[in-house]
């Protein structure tokens, strides 16, 4: 069901707050990964499909408790790993703050010895729902630092704390969830350099993790049907759903992917004993499916894209 990396030493270090894990042994055959902002979607999706395999999946988020805007917690996104067959771990952690960051990584190696998978998912979207449609000029600095430091910045910091260890065990996969607007206009100035700078990343680490059997890729989902997502959506007397974005047009969800299609996409890439050959590059998690031959969770190979041009 999953492949075995193998182990690391264990190392010292302090830990990340828990927030609802369960303390149950590990089996040294388990896959131990990590997904970044999972308490709600496309990293929640992720991290379940993970879990399916039969991970540990240590998932990220400030979310520790119900009754947001949004629903969903890392503790329910880890509840609901172990009801697949993995065993989730849920650590509230603010990507924002290095010293938290560092604090889940040394947590992850002291209980486990070895990360084998990095999903770097997090992202400020609510942050970035109310810049929507506004020129760069009329937006704070804020728009910039919000969106480059979690969708960027925290993204490296993840990296270069989880890369040591992979090299150590002779392998490792590092996923970081971009977007087309890598390549195309898309919500505001700082997201689309944002993604296009994650997948310059994505390429310059690929280059240096090459000889350690460490891949690195980017992962580009389509229309989500995520929870901010579908709480901005118009619903239709005949139960169509149908998103507006300011400046960009109105979109149609009903062919929108679920959260859980990118977490198929991502766990084929675990799984492909050959995914160093697709190192380095961005893969469209449509073109994932058709490569692999895995649907979303309705049967379906989802074709509604943000940008249909990519």
């Amino acid at each position: 069901m999953f492949r075995t990396i193998p182990m690391l030493g264990p190392v010292p270090g302090r830990r990340c707050r828990e927030a609802g894990a369960k303390n149950r042994p590990v089996s040294e055959q388990q896959l131990v990964t990590v997904v970044t902002g999972a308490s709600r979607g496309i990293g929640k999706g992720i991290a379940l499909e993970l879990g399916a395999l039969g991970a540990t999946v240590y998932v990220t988020g400030r979310t520790v408790a119900p009754g947001g805007v949004l629903p969903g917690t890392v503790g329910e996104t880890a509840a609901e790993i172990d009801a697949l067959g993995g065993r989730g771990v849920a650590v509230a952690c603010d990507h924002h703050a290095d010293r938290d960051v560092e604090a889940l990584f040394e947590r992850v190696l002291t209980e486990q010895g070895r990360i084998d998978v990095l999903v770097n998912n997090v992202f400020s979207a609510p942050a970035l729902s109310q810049w929507l449609g506004v020129p760069f000029w009329e937006l704070p600095v804020e728009a910039w630092d919000e969106v480059i430091d979690v969708g960027l910045r925290s993204h490296y910091v993840a990296a270069r704390l989880a890369a040591p260890a992979m090299i150590a065990a002779g392998g490792g996969l590092i996923a970081n969830i971009s977007s087309s607007g890598a390549i195309q206009y898309a919500h505001v100035v700082s997201y689309g350099v944002g993604k296009a700078a994650l997948d310059r990343m994505t390429a310059d680490m690929a280059h240096e993790l090459a000889p350690h059997n460490v891949a690195v890729v980017s992962v580009w989902p389509g229309l989500v049907r995520t929870e901010l997502v579908m709480t901005g959506a118009t619903i239709g007397p005949d139960g169509s759903a149908t998103l507006e974005l300011p400046g960009e047009g109105t979109f149609d969800l009903s062919n929108a992917e679920s959260p859980r299609f990118t977490g198929r996409g991502v766990a084929a890439l675990v799984t492909d004993p050959a995914r160093m050959a697709r190192s380095g590059r961005a893969w469209p998690v449509s073109q994932l499916a058709t490569e692999y031959g895995f649907t979303d969770i309705d049967g379906r190979v989802p074709a509604a894209l943000l940008r249909p041009n990519e």
